[in-house]
């Protein structure tokens, strides 16, 4: 087969087509062939000699491709053609003139279509390099690379080796990707591991940085520092013979790593298994594929780069994300390993929606940049709170504790006062017996187990304990003869907090997490797949009704990430057993709460029963406290 890429390159492979010409062909001169060849389609370098006999063929001869240029070969195609005939052998008699024009519209046909090829070549390298350049994914990135490289050089195999250190900063030759037509299986890496140095063309080529061109490698010149082996070829019953070896040079003269292409095929079906089919099939690669694969190994080796670059930035992302969890747990104790619970369940049903193939969740679908997203917003959800008081977030009981400590000494007063008066009127002669003093005893340490019970926080069943208002009232009076409640009026106020430990000014103060988190997140230059990131964190107490915080979203304005989040958020803050202001319920009572919210439309019913349909609640190792 004719290799007409080589053949652009070369003004010889031009040839010359006709119909019924009027000057017999040049044995020294190009090559002619039929006119109807030329019609059935050639991309190489061509002359067409057009006669009276073709016009009504050719026509104005514009249908013809951009590489054939036209010679008028009678009057009648040059009064036809007119300025489309680019030339002209009419009442040309001499035919070293007719030789010197058609060689001259040979030359220009040449250079018509190298100048075509040339822009076809740029164009290919365009979208071969933003195709690389948009690659994350390193192995899928080094096998595009070997592919395009096997693709543009009409190559039978092709492979990458890359350069790595030693620990003693000795350079060695990684293979991490062969692949060959004409071997069914081989390994990721059929080449051992080999030094960088003069004993191997691989490693000539990482030392000199200059491209290796061999034509058969089994008749190396005899002055060459390195060898060929041939483990390869009786390995896997192949043959080579032509070899194309150029290094990755990064930006900073550095080797990153060798591109090698063997067998530069004639026929892209052929197989390569002997030596009578690399005689036939397989010629030698030209300063065409030279160019081509070195442009390509330059936009490798940038791409290369660019991943190891965004890697590193994922592995800074991440760390940055595991130091700041960290940061969390370190500010509350009491809430370590929450954000790591919250995105594990978070990511978990989330996963559950996308198996779901029926119901609302039939068309949720997470590409991998979002489902790490959604992670990631789960993990800094409560990220904000690192700014938050430390009293108020470890704060386990309704009273601060200065609070709780003044009521127990103003009861132990209380007592201390009752018993001094019960002596002080003995002493008067008052008939009291002790069994008058017990009972009063036994009263205020009823008032004080109220109170007492009071202090501890409600979540699922809130209520004030009763008898509570009725102490408050009630006085007492002191050593300096004032009169002062059992429960003053603030504490009062703490005592009567129906959810949770915190007051309105103490929550509204704890709530502002959230925008903390959104401000502090949203200050970070995430990369453009964590755009949404702070967002999502931003959402995670909204409710669907409005009633959230703190923008009061309602319904639509709520997307999924932040439903999930919400309700992974509130079923660990349920279930899990290591916070000090409240007991922990079990899976089932968690979810019957959670059905219960999204019954009165706070979250999404929906995802609540999927979680309790999937379970997905159980990826997570919670220590429940049974019932």
């Amino acid at each position: 087969m004719i290799d007409t890429d080589t053949r652009a390159e070369d003004p010889t492979a031009c040839v010359v087509y006709h119909g019924r010409p009027d000057i017999e062909p040049d044995p020294s001169g190009p090559r002619w062939r039929p006119a109807e060849e030329l019609f059935a389609g050639v991309t190489s370098p061509a002359v067409l000699l057009v006669d009276a006999l073709l016009l009504e063929r050719v026509g104005d001869g514009r249908s013809l491709p951009d590489n054939v240029v036209i010679v008028a070969a009678d009057g009648s195609a040059r009064d036809a053609l007119g300025r489309r005939a680019e030339m002209s052998v009419v009442e040309m008699a001499d035919k070293a003139a007719r030789r010197e024009v058609l060689h001259a519209a040979c030359l220009l046909a040449t250079a018509r279509s190298a100048a075509l090829h040339a822009e076809e070549e740029f164009q290919e390298l365009s979208r071969i390099g933003i195709a690389l350049m948009c690659e994350r994914d390193r192995k899928a990135l080094l096998r595009s690379i070997v592919v395009e490289g096997k693709r543009l050089t009409h190559s039978d195999g092709g492979g990458l080796v890359l350069v790595k250190p030693d620990r003693d900063g000795r350079q060695w030759l990684h293979p991490v990707l062969y692949q060959f037509d004409s071997i069914d299986a081989i390994s990721d890496a059929p080449v051992p591991i080999h030094p960088v140095d003069e004993t191997s063309l691989i490693g000539h080529t990482a030392l000199t940085k200059q491209p290796v061109v061999v034509a058969d490698v089994y008749d190396l010149q005899r002055d060459a520092d390195f060898q060929q082996g041939m483990e390869f070829d009786e390995r896997y019953r192949y043959r080579r013979r032509s070899m194309l070896v150029v290094p990755m040079v990064d930006q900073l003269d550095h080797v990153l790593g060798v591109l090698v292409f063997v067998n530069r095929k004639t026929d892209p079906t052929a197989r390569i298994t002997s030596k009578e089919a690399a005689d036939r099939y397989v010629i030698p690669y030209s300063d065409r594929e030279v160019r081509l694969v070195r442009a390509l190994a330059s936009q490798g080796a940038v791409a290369i780069e660019n991943v190891k670059l965004y890697a590193q930035i994922e592995r800074t992302l991440e760390s940055f994300v595991a130091a700041s969890v960290s940061a969390i747990d370190l500010r509350d104790p009491t809430m370590a390993g929450h954000s790591l619970r919250v995105a594990a369940l978070t990511t978990g049903l989330a996963e559950a929606a996308e198996r779901s193939d029926a119901g609302p969740f039939k068309d949720v679908r997470f590409t991998p940049k979002q489902m790490r997203e959604l992670r990631f917003a789960a993990l800094l959800h409560d990220f904000g709170k690192v700014a938050v008081r430390e009293d108020l977030l470890l704060k386990a009981k309704k009273l601060p504790p200065v609070l709780w400590e003044r009521i127990d000494r103003r009861f132990d007063l209380i007592r201390r006062t009752m018993e001094l008066e019960f002596c002080r009127a003995r002493a008067k002669g008052a008939t009291d017996d002790d069994a008058a003093l017990t009972a009063r005893l036994e009263e205020l340490e009823r008032c004080r187990q109220v109170v007492r019970e009071a202090n501890d926080p409600s979540f699922l069943h809130p209520a004030s304990p009763e008898g509570l208002v009725e102490i408050a009232q009630r006085t007492f009076e002191q050593c300096d003869g004032t009169v002062a409640p059992y429960i003053t009026p603030e504490e009062l106020h703490f005592l009567q907090v129906a959810h949770g430990t915190l007051d309105e000014r103490e929550r509204a103060e704890v709530e502002l997490h959230v925008t903390k988190t959104f401000l502090y997140l949203s200050n970070i230059p995430w990369t453009d797949d964590l755009k949404n990131l702070a967002a999502y964190a931003y959402g995670h107490h909204e409710k669907l009704n409005g009633t959230g915080y703190p923008r009061h979203l309602t319904g639509d304005d709520i997307p999924i990430q932040m439903r999930l989040i919400t309700i992974a958020d509130m079923f660990d803050a349920l279930t899990a057993s290591d916070r000090p202001y409240k007991p922990a319920v079990t899976a089932d009572q968690a979810l019957e709460f959670l059905r219960s919210q999204g019954e009165s439309g706070l979250v999404d019913l929906d995802l609540v029963k999927l979680m309790a349909e999937s379970r997905s609640y159980e990826i997570v190792e919670t220590n429940w406290t049974e019932p």
